[in-house]
């Protein structure tokens, strides 16, 4: 079964259980949930969307977005999240690769695009929108478009309404969608010459939720309190709740909501849960699990989690947009990993790992993507992570772009960043190199945030956690390391400048 009939069918079968609360704490049920997906389908078929073609996704975290982004991969179309606020000139790029033939966006989002004083304001505040009243299909004409809040000076006079969309009629689907053909395109990374997209298609995302639920129990009477689509929906496809928390939500605020609706899920990104904790130093008593993603999660933030959660499971996942999950690892299986590298954990069931030659991961399994948008279809992903297998478990080394070199040794901050950081009132610790233009090799910061007299501890102490040809020219200590993305990875480039002498 696709995707989206595994979810339809689970809400046929609880119609009048709640499956998502939102922001403002407005409730959806089953029931509503499955009418409106099958309503946007039915309306989208109706106004001339075919089977195979692309919509241009620029609808933030919401119910809405998730019923029409259904609804459109119900209709057998292509999600394309190529986000407008990245540049004039990326969003060309990646829509040149991408070819949508709709535009879905908030109504904000067309007036912010299309009115001259609201386009203004809008560059004063750094953020440079495209018109994306007049994006054109290459060699066809203009989009056709979707608008979702009420109509507002800008938005294209023939757009479709989601209001009138979901009010319309929902008939049953007939056969279903191909669960090979592509579902959603994520662009990721890549230069305006050469954007860079993951294709995933409903098979690849079914098989990543089942993963999911593999190793996280999820069923009728969870709340699972987050704002990231790859756990809400095999929230749904379990019958369970999703508790959606508000865009831009406050710390303080995340955790008031996963207490008011008793949460027995959630996820974090490591920086945001320890925001969350130093706000509410713990989490709700009903919180069962807790997830942790999409950048490593250092032994401080675990040591936090495990103390803020005593009942609850922590978990650490390890994903990448091309094949997700990969790997869940325990907070405690992972602080009493002391030897070189980050324990990952041993892969989840059906996902196939190699390591290469040099080191570096290749993966495979029925939950990796069907490729990268304009090339081959992919049958094993090389992950740019060079990793080991100990026990069974993977071990991450560190990323093959992130190498410094040191006369005839190579260095991989990854191997040691985590034993640095477990050491004493280290909170983060990272290594960057800097260009040495005496030697040609780089110099070695080791940047950490803790209190001021660490770098003379360290200095004694590292000798007995690291290899000899690793250890740092200079440690610098920082009030936090700097952070960048809606993930809030660290941004290496920009540590790169801090450090510079």
């Amino acid at each position: 079964m696709t995707l989206v009939r595994r979810l339809l069918d689970q809400a046929a079968r609880t119609p009048g259980a709640v499956a998502l609360v939102a922001g403002d704490g407005a409730e959806l049920t089953y029931g509503e949930l499955r009418r409106q997906v099958l309503a946007v389908r039915h309306g989208l078929l109706s106004g001339g969307l075919a089977v195979g073609d692309g919509v241009l996704f620029s609808v933030r975290p919401s119910p809405e977005s998730l019923v029409l982004a259904l609804g459109v991969v119900a209709a057998g179309g292509v999600v394309v999240f190529a986000d407008p606020g990245a540049g004039p000139e990326m969003f060309t790029a990646r829509l040149r690769l991408a070819r949508p033939r709709w535009s879905a966006a908030e109504s904000i989002l067309y007036a912010g695009s299309r009115l001259r004083p609201v386009r203004a304001y809008a560059r004063r505040r750094g953020l440079l929108l495209p018109n994306l009243a007049d994006l054109q299909i290459p060699g066809e004409g203009p989009m056709r478009h979707i608008h979702v809040g009420r109509r507002l000076p800008g938005v294209p006079r023939h757009a479709l309404s989601f209001t009138r969309l979901i009010g319309g009629d929902a008939p049953e689907p007939g056969d279903d969608t191909d669960p090979d053909a592509p579902a959603a395109v994520i662009f990721t990374s890549g230069t305006t010459a050469n954007p860079r997209a993951v294709v995933h298609t409903q098979a690849s995302l079914a098989a990543a939720l089942d993963l999911f639920r593999s190793r996280l129990p999820l069923g009728p009477g969870d709340v699972v309190h987050t704002d990231q689509l790859m756990l809400g929906l095999p929230t749904l496809i379990a019958g369970a709740r999703w508790s959606m928390p508000p865009l831009f939500c406050s710390p303080a605020d995340f955790a008031r909501l996963m207490r008011e609706r008793r949460a027995t899920h959630t996820f974090c990104v490591p920086v945001h849960l320890a925001e969350i904790l130093d706000e509410c130093g713990e989490l709700p008593p009903s919180v069962r699990y807790v997830l942790l993603g999409a950048a490593p999660a250092p032994p401080a933030i675990l040591r936090r989690a495990v103390d803020a959660a005593p009942s609850a499971e922590v978990l650490s996942v390890y994903a990448m947009t091309e094949i997700l999950p990969v790997a869940i690892a325990s907070a405690e299986e992972k602080l009493a990993h002391t030897a070189p590298g980050d324990l990952l954990g041993a892969p989840l069931p059906g996902v196939g790992t190699r390591i290469a030659d040099d080191g570096e991961l290749l993966l495979s399994g029925p939950n990796l993507c069907r490729g990268h948008l304009g090339a081959d279809p992919l049958t094993e992903l090389p992950t740019g992570d060079l990793a080991r297998l100990d026990d069974g478990r993977l071990v991450l080394v560190g990323r093959k772009k992130d190498m410094l070199i040191r006369g005839k040794f190579n260095l991989y901050p990854g191997l040691y960043e985590p034993s640095i950081a477990a050491l004493p009132d280290v909170s983060e610790a990272a290594i960057v190199g800097v260009p040495d233009p005496r030697t040609g090799d780089e110099e070695v910061v080791l940047a950490v945030v803790g209190p001021g007299d660490l770098p003379a501890r360290l200095r004694r102490a590292l000798p007995d956690v690291i290899d000899h040809d690793a250890l740092p020219d200079r440690i610098v200590v920082l009030d936090e390391l700097p952070r960048s993305g809606r993930t809030r990875k660290l941004d290496r480039d920009r540590l790169r400048e801090l450090v510079m002498p």
